[in-house]
């Protein structure tokens, strides 16, 4: 009897630890595309649904941040950030201990190769993690990727979440150096107007123009927009160096120069010859774009205008009222609201 009693309440105790979530928590190096990239997984039960973030910028890395954004999601999804190639800590595992302009040319970035290497991860997750598909989230550069990894690769993914969302880079880039110059006009900003003149209308052949530009847009964009806590950014202690920082800070050039270009240097533009209007229209899988209204380089009219055509078996638009080009509380709330609606 009591042997009895014994082994009921073993099988008892065993299914119920069987029952419990299993956590994960991953970080390394990662083979992909001849190279390692660093890829964090994390989440409260490996059994959720996978999301791969891809990071703006280029080189705007996510994964050494505390989780202060997206950290409430791990109890719903596990979550995957990726230093993509020239970024972060991907960027410091291959480049040189001196980075120069030489390294530059000699190791051009493609978006044919980053959206590669995507791809190539993607099938290492559905493998590693027991997936059929996983969450495709992409904001600003990343939905360059995003784009571009769900129409040639369905297969892989559930939907496609494009924040921010790029449809013809060098359309858009030009509508909003007009934006921003009709904004200075208005209210008289003699410096940013007087910039603007040295500048000239885009398209630039060189990277510092297209930066200045860049940060004449992130001014007038902060103005309209409420900003994300500065808690969001505060580095993670594992990344809190002198040596990750710097990875971070030559990767960000690195990538920032392939992505603008620099004809000087024999550097094309990776960004130029984006135009999903005329080669991004059909997706397989449900699409959902989520958009800042006061988003001036990726504006609400040209997102609006790309929606309206793409055929896909559903799809969504989403206008955030506070919200830019970047991120912020409304902004997070809006995708895990659209993520969490999926099916």
């Amino acid at each position: 009897m009591y042997k009895f009693l014994l082994i009921a309440f073993l099988a008892l105790v065993s299914g119920s630890l069987a029952a419990q979530p299993k956590a994960i928590n991953e970080a390394g190096f990662i083979p992909i595309g001849g190279i390692e990239q660093w890829v964090t997984i994390s989440g409260e039960d490996r059994s959720k649904p996978v999301v791969l973030f891809l990071h703006g910028g280029p080189g705007s890395t996510m994964s050494q941040y505390d989780d202060a954004a997206y950290g409430h999601w791990e109890k719903d999804f596990v979550l995957v950030y990726w230093d993509q190639r020239g970024a972060g800590r991907t960027f410091g595992r291959n480049a040189p201990e001196v980075v120069t302009e030489d390294y530059w040319i000699e190791n051009p970035l493609t978006v044919e190769q980053m959206t590669a290497d995507g791809i190539e991860l993607s099938e290492y997750l559905i493998k590693h993690l027991g997936k059929k598909k996983i969450i495709l989230v992409g904001t600003s550069w990343g939905s360059i990727l995003g784009a571009n990894m769900a129409l040639s690769r369905p297969d892989l993914f559930s939907a496609y979440v494009g924040h921010s969302q790029v449809v013809n880079y060098s359309a858009g880039f030009a509508t909003a150096y007009k934006k921003v110059s009709e904004m200075a006009q208005q209210t008289n900003d003699q410096e940013s107007i007087e910039k603007l003149k040295l500048l000239g209308p885009p398209p630039y052949e060189d990277a510092k123009k297209e930066g200045q530009l860049m940060r004449i847009i992130k001014k007038y964009e902060k103005q309209n927009s409420k900003p994300a806590p500065a808690t969001w950014w505060k580095l993670a202690s594992e990344y809190d160096n002198e040596k990750d920082a710097q990875h971070r800070y030559d990767g960000d050039d690195y990538s920032f120069i392939h992505f603008a270009g620099f004809k000087k240097m024999g550097i094309k533009s990776m960004a130029a010859g984006v135009n999903f209007m005329e080669n991004g229209l059909n997706y397989k899988i449900p699409v959902i774009f989520i958009q800042g209204e006061e988003d001036i380089l990726t504006a609400k009219e040209t997102t609006k205008a790309y929606f309206d055509k793409v055929k896909a078996p559903k799809k969504e638009f989403i206008l955030v009222p506070g919200a830019a080009h970047g991120h912020n509380q409304a902004v997070i709330d809006a995708q895990y609201k659209a993520v969490k609606s999926l099916k």
